[in-house]
């Protein structure tokens, strides 16, 4: 109880400009106390020739009040301070370079606590408390500190912007919707943040499907690099129980075999590891984005969004959805190898180019481009074999039709 006493004392006589025990206390004539070095630097810094305004109760003098020293107040500070209580504030209330001071406080400025979007200005804890006991100012929407509130200010009639326009695409005051912008399509800078604020919502919601959708793909091709791994191992260890049967004769061929699924693996897997990579490089952007827009719809402060709204950067192009087709390639060399183990040498050696691997790719992202070119085409070439049981007598081939005559004859 003794504590809360002492606080109470120090408020009571404590200037509420720089927070600290009144030094020469003078009273306004609206009966409130400052120091007097402290109203004297604030009215100089207002600079008005009209009026001059109470820091507490913002009261307005149309000439500035003459000063006169409370003696009784003098002599209780005296007091205080010979019992050693002090009301200055820890240092890390002071506002930093970094930091928002607060605009009422003289000498050393306190850091500010909110910033009022009606006042333009920003306050400190003690300052701010008549916005949260005058029934006036209480209607006033308060911020986190802002260091930007002068942007809300029209630069042509010095008034707050709280509108606008659609037609020019950005913030104007109530006289510029009367005067350059009259007949434009102008709103509330409210409701244009609402309206924007829809259009962002309906983005994140479209990121956070495009994360939900590469999420998905990445797993399906963590699930293809997992079967290829299967397959492929299945595919050697039976190829090694074959060839073990015919060391002598299919020893190379058996080698050859477990290096060509081996390579064959390493390649399918390498692409896959790769397209992963990428999805998942997309996921790391379409988050980045999503936390950006989420931080933008979190200002509180209606101009600031509108400002920062446009800059935002479009989202980018969204790759294709995967498509795997089944994995066959490694099933057909255990089949391949029995057929070969039945055969023996001489039919090995007539057999053999059905072991060749016929590789097979995973399809994702993009499809290839057609080729434009010879060298494009040549890569899909294929040696064509004519079966003389099912060849018509008279088949012609442009440019191979004496050679293909003669073939037919001799069949």
């Amino acid at each position: 109880m003794a504590q809360k006493g002492v606080q109470l004392d120090r408020e009571a006589f404590s200037c509420s400009i720089c927070l600290d025990l009144l030094k020469d206390p003078v009273t306004t004539p609206c009966g409130h106390n400052y120091c007097m070095n402290c109203i004297k630097s604030h009215w100089d810094v207002e600079d008005c020739k009209y009026s001059y305004s109470c820091p507490q109760c913002r009261k307005r003098f149309t000439s500035r009040p003459d000063l006169l020293k409370n003696n009784l107040l003098a002599d209780l500070v005296e007091e205080l301070k010979k019992t050693g209580l002090q009301a200055a504030p820890a240092d890390h209330c002071y506002a930093g370079a970094e930091d928002v001071a607060c605009d009422v406080c003289t000498g050393r400025k306190l850091k500010a606590h909110k910033s009022c979007l009606q006042c333009l200005a920003s306050y400190c804890e003690k300052h701010l408390q008549l916005h949260y006991e005058s029934e006036t100012f209480k209607k006033h929407k308060l911020v986190e500190p802002s260091k930007k509130l002068q942007e809300n200010v029209c630069s042509r009639h010095d008034e707050v912007m709280k509108m606008f326009c659609r037609t020019d695409q950005q913030l104007i005051c109530y006289l510029c919707s009367v005067d350059e912008h009259k007949g434009h399509d102008t709103v509330s800078a409210a409701a244009e943040r609402a309206e924007r604020q829809r259009e962002l919502e309906g983005s994140r919601q479209n990121i956070q499907q495009r994360i939900q959708d590469r999420e998905k793909d990445v797993k399906l091709l963590q699930q293809q690099a997992e079967a290829i791994n299967v397959s492929a191992d299945k595919a050697v260890e039976d190829s090694e129980k074959i060839f073990t049967e015919l060391i002598r004769l299919l020893e190379k061929r058996s080698s050859d075999v477990k290096q060509q699924v081996r390579s064959q693996q390493k390649r399918e897997v390498s692409r896959v590891k790769e397209l992963q990579e990428k999805l998942e490089q997309e996921i790391t952007e379409l988050k980045r984005k999503d936390a950006e827009l989420k931080k933008l719809s979190h200002t509180e402060d209606h101009n600031q969004f509108l400002h920062n709204y446009p800059s935002l950067s479009p989202l980018s192009q969204s790759t294709s959805s995967i498509h795997i087709r089944p994995l066959s390639c490694f099933e057909d060399v255990t089949a391949a190898v029995s057929e070969v183990r039945d055969k023996l040498q001489d039919v090995l050696r007539e057999k053999w180019t059905k072991v060749s691997l016929t590789g097979t790719e995973v399809d994702v992202l993009l499809p290839q481009p057609e080729p434009k070119t010879r060298a494009g085409f040549l890569k899909y070439s294929h040696e064509i074999t004519l079966d003389p049981n099912t060849a018509h007598t008279q088949l012609s081939v442009p440019g191979s039709q004496c050679r293909y005559s003669v073939l037919l004859q001799r069949l």
